[in-house]
């Protein structure tokens, strides 16, 4: 109920998904430089984003909403809220 060992394969034949019995020692390594890869394009694309955002209408006050800490617009427009209020 094994299903025998590993036959012999022609050492010569390439695929891209690793062919036969594929186990790279470096796999591990393969995979956090890929993870680090995937991470700095998605922290490049999200800074971007919040850099472009533009509101048309400010969110409300009592309000939750997350991009109030990373979007420049509305938070120079709390700040600008907050000294008005206190001048």
């Amino acid at each position: 109920m094994g299903g025998g060992g590993k036959i012999p394969y022609p050492k010569h034949v390439w695929s891209p998904s690793g062919g036969w019995y594929s186990r790279p020692g470096n796999w591990r390594q393969n995979t956090a430089i890929m993870f680090a890869l995937i991470a700095g394009i998605t922290a490049m694309a999200f800074k971007t984003s919040a850099e472009l955002e533009v509101r048309h209408r400010m969110p409300d006050p009592d309000r939750f909403y997350p991009s109030r800490y990373w979007s420049r617009q509305i938070i120079e427009f709390e700040k600008a809220k907050k000294e008005e209020r206190s001048a």
